[in-house]
């Protein structure tokens, strides 16, 4: 893991105070801000920190009964409440001499130095109170600013130890370290996929809402691909390895969480930025409160009410929020300064194929040339597709194997994207592709009976095939609207999106019918990759830019977009790779979604900032003029930061009536 990793949590801490994952925090009492290391001890260090805090509070009550009830017992009393405070104060005084040691100077010596002040006035219960207090709203921020990192842990947990490989038909229980690529293995139901692998017997429904975020389950049948950390809920079925530890979908789920939280966005860089002078600008205000009245009580609880805890949670609380609230509903937000961006956005640009539409296209019409068979158009065209990832090839594949056709061998298969293939096949040089392509080499597509209007009105799109620089024929293949990119396209104007444009390379017809019937602003047909780079550039003169596609056929274009948004990312590293966001899931309603949880977390940070200011801002003029005590200071202290992260807590559940309505 990458270094500064320490701010995904921070609280009273900035960059001065970082823990390198490569060289984990000192063992023993961990920091007063309650930042974590990766090493394991987070959960033990939480119980060591409230255990000070039970024990240092028991002999705080105490002396405070003894004060009361037992008032001839006054010098017990005394012991106790220095007992107490002693407890308290070590893991504060412990953190602040670490600091100096290392020569940082930040926050944690505000608290220490306030401590100090007071015993050195002989206030034991007043520093026992602060300490105790202060060490109270640090485990409760560690528990509550921790939980994206929780999760993590959670998702790890989801992928099995163990797993059921077959040798020669016989089940033999192995580590998942000791498998390898294309191995054999069983899952049985209710069993968990330790690996990314693609079926070859058997079927079974599978619970994807690990990595999707979707509640229904998935079917799933021989030749398609599962992944690690899904469970296997009906079926036993034999998969074979595709995908070995961080080559799985899990793992890149887990590294981009885990990414998202090492960024920052820039209101936490303005932070880090000003923070080094914070500090000092205090200790000189407390020493001239301490010159001017010449009270302690002032300059203590001036020390207590500044350490600034809910101004640095403000962003990251929120931001820790939102990231795991997104990735619970399967959206990956690879860098947090996206989920600020987001808020902004103005324009959207889509693709059509396989993002508004399913992309899972049919046959719909062969239309040979004179003197060739529809037998032979459609065999040559899948011999040559079979190759090829496009929606088009899967579906002339479909085609010729419910036709029962043995397909051919050929050699010197290329792939243009945006316009075609090109093989040799038979000795014979094929070309396959848009009409506007074979055109632009030489060839005339005229031979050809041209589609219809009848059936440019079915919303057809039109492959031609070319046999040594002569068209044999085209191929006509039609697609659905997805249910839900009406309502997406409704619900991003009402969010405040100026403008939605559909940029596709099919035909003119076909992306008409799709851009009229979902009612967007701008249509553009028969895009190549660069034309559709060239409009998103156009769009980014004027705004801020989101262009949304399947992360395959868009990858320049996701690319050049201000926000880079692919669908259905589930096992795809290309998509994972191109976007700035990744949806695991197909289901359009997550982009709106994305559009709300950006834009209600920009507003909670602003809430926080705010709040967190003039906490600290109103406490510092309070103590100053004497009007709060050190005891109400430290009081004012946890209830402004324990107010921030509650206010950011709102965040995580952001989104669970779309999960309900799947249901």
């Amino acid at each position: 893991m990458k270094e500064n990793t320490h701010n995904h949590n921070e609280s009273c801490c900035s960059d001065s105070h970082e823990h390198n994952h490569e060289e984990p925090m000192t063992k023993g009492i961990a920091c007063p801000c309650g930042c974590q290391a990766s090493d394991g001890t987070a959960h033990p260090r939480g119980m060591v920190k409230l255990g000070v805090v039970i024990l240092g509070g028991i002999f705080i009550i105490n002396s405070f009964l003894l004060q009361v009830f037992f008032q001839e017992l006054d010098f017990a009393a005394e012991i106790s409440s220095f007992v107490g405070a002693i407890i308290l104060a070590i893991p504060i005084m412990v953190t602040a001499i670490k600091d100096l040691y290392k020569g940082t100077f930040y926050m944690n010596e505000l608290v220490a130095l306030a401590v100090l002040a007071a015993f050195s006035g002989g206030e034991f219960r007043e520093a026992g109170i602060i300490s105790f207090f202060l060490l109270l709203t640090i485990i409760i921020e560690s528990r509550t600013a921790s939980g994206a990192q929780r999760s993590i842990e959670e998702l790890i947990k989801l992928t099995p130890t163990n797993a059921n490989k077959l040798v020669d038909g016989n089940e033999i229980e192995v580590n998942v370290l000791d498998l390898k690529l294309d191995d054999i293995i069983r899952v049985k139901p209710g069993e968990n996929f330790p690996i990314d692998g693609v079926i070859i017997d058997g079927l079974t429904t599978v619970n994807q809402a690990s990595i999707t975020g979707e509640s229904i389950p998935a079917d799933k049948k021989i030749g398609d691909d599962v992944f690690a950390g899904t469970q296997n809920m009906t079926g036993s079925i034999e998969v074979k390895v595709t995908k070995l530890g961080r080559d799985t979908t899990l793992s890149k789920v887990k590294d981009m969480i885990i990414d998202a939280e090492e960024t920052k966005t820039p209101v936490v860089r303005i932070i880090d930025k000003y923070s080094t002078y914070y500090t000092p600008v205090i200790f000189m205000l407390a020493a001239v409160t301490w010159g001017v009245f010449g009270e302690m009580s002032r300059v203590i609880t001036l020390l207590v009410i500044a350490c600034p805890c809910a101004i640095v949670l403000a962003t990251p609380s929120a931001v820790v929020a939102s990231i795991a609230a997104a990735a619970r509903l399967g959206i990956l937000i690879k860098n947090v300064r996206d989920l600020e961006r987001a808020s902004k956005i103005k324009s959207f640009v889509f693709d059509k194929t396989g993002t508004l539409t399913k992309g899972i296209l049919s046959v719909g019409r062969l239309m040979p040339a004179e003197g060739i068979e529809p037998a032979e158009l459609l065999l040559s065209a899948a011999s040559i597709e079979k190759h090829s990832n496009h929606p088009t090839a899967k579906a002339l594949l479909k085609l010729a194997q419910s036709a029962e056709i043995n397909l051919l061998d050929i050699s010197d298969f290329e792939e243009i994207p945006g316009k075609g293939v090109t093989a040799i096949l038979n000795g014979d040089e094929y070309s396959i592709g848009r009409a506007a392509w074979l055109e632009s080499l030489g060839l005339d597509i005229s031979t050809t009976e041209m589609p219809s209007k009848e059936n440019e009105g079915s919303s057809m799109s039109i492959v031609y095939v070319a046999k040594n620089s002569i068209v044999t024929g085209w191929i006509g293949f039609s697609d659905t609207v997805r249910k839900e990119s009406s309502a997406m396209i409704a619900d991003l104007k009402a969010l405040g999106i100026q403008q939605c444009s559909l940029v596709t390379g099919d035909r003119e017809s076909v992306a008409n019918k799709v851009g009229n019937l979902l009612k967007v602003d701008e249509i553009v047909s028969e895009c190549l990759p660069e034309d559709k780079v060239a409009f998103v550039e156009k769009q980014k003169e004027n705004y801020l830019v989101a262009v949304v596609g399947d992360g395959v056929n868009d990858a320049p274009a996701l690319a050049s977009g201000d926000l880079g948004i692919a669908m259905g990312a589930i096992g795809s590293d290309v998509a994972i790779n191109s976007a700035s966001i990744a949806l695991m899931t197909n289901n359009l309603n997550r982009i709106p979604l994305l559009i709300q949880l950006s834009k209600k977390s920009v507003n909670i940070i602003n809430q926080n900032l705010i709040a967190g200011l003039l906490f600290v801002i109103i406490g510092i003029i309070l103590s100053v003029f004497g009007i709060m005590n050190p005891i109400l200071g430290a009081m004012l202290h946890s209830v402004s930061t324990l107010l921030i992260l509650f206010n950011s807590a709102r965040l995580v559940r952001m989104g669970e009536e779309y999960t309900v309505n799947e249901e």
